[in-house]
């Protein structure tokens, strides 16, 4: 079985698992990256589409036991039975805003990628498939090493999941039209 660590694009996947997995000694599988070498892809306007059917096959094939698996698709690609732990990033959607405009998104991607962390549909989908294996953290705030260190903290089991709920913040600050009003 796998750990994988999943969540919204620009929640810091890559960078907390590539310590994780020097830390662990595990093998990284990014699911993105087998996708693409896989020909998967298909543009759609400013998204990229992908079959998870055939994707999953693919990664069944490939995944061997201690591999740390990355990708925002891993909810969707993956089978309870190869999931030792799924670790779902989260982080607030007005940071994720900022780190969008950095990667040169159009506008219409951030509002999608935004909303979906605002309404959780990532940790909704994960949670909903792999129950008690599922943990949220909110890595909002922290450094790269208070996120690293927290996340240890989480695989070893010393501490409990995080309840995150982006859409009371949204609402309480009056900002639903921001992220979800052209």
């Amino acid at each position: 079985m796998s750990l994988v660590i999943t969540g919204n694009p620009g929640v810091g996947k890559h960078t907390i698992a590539e310590k994780i997995a020097q830390r662990l000694g595990l093998v990284i599988f990014d699911i993105n990256k087998i996708a693409k070498d896989a020909g998967l892809f298909e543009e759609n306007q400013d998204t990229n589409d992908v079959d998870t059917e055939i994707l999953e096959k693919i990664i069944a094939e490939k995944i061997s036991e201690n591999n740390l698996i990355i990708g925002h698709l891993a909810p969707y690609v993956l089978e309870k039975n190869q999931v030792k732990k799924m670790i779902i990033l989260r982080r607030s959607p007005y940071d994720l805003i900022k780190v969008y405009k950095e990667r040169r998104y159009p506008d219409e991607k951030i509002r999608e990628n935004t909303g979906s962390e605002i309404l959780g549909i990532i940790s909704h989908d994960a949670i909903s498939k792999f129950e008690e294996k599922t943990i949220q953290i909110d890595i909002t705030g922290k450094t790269i090493q208070e996120a690293i260190e927290k996340v240890m903290v989480m695989i070893s089991g010393n501490e409990g999941d995080e309840k995150v709920d982006w859409l009371d913040l949204v609402t309480k600050n009056n900002d639903l039209q921001k992220f979800f009003v052209d």
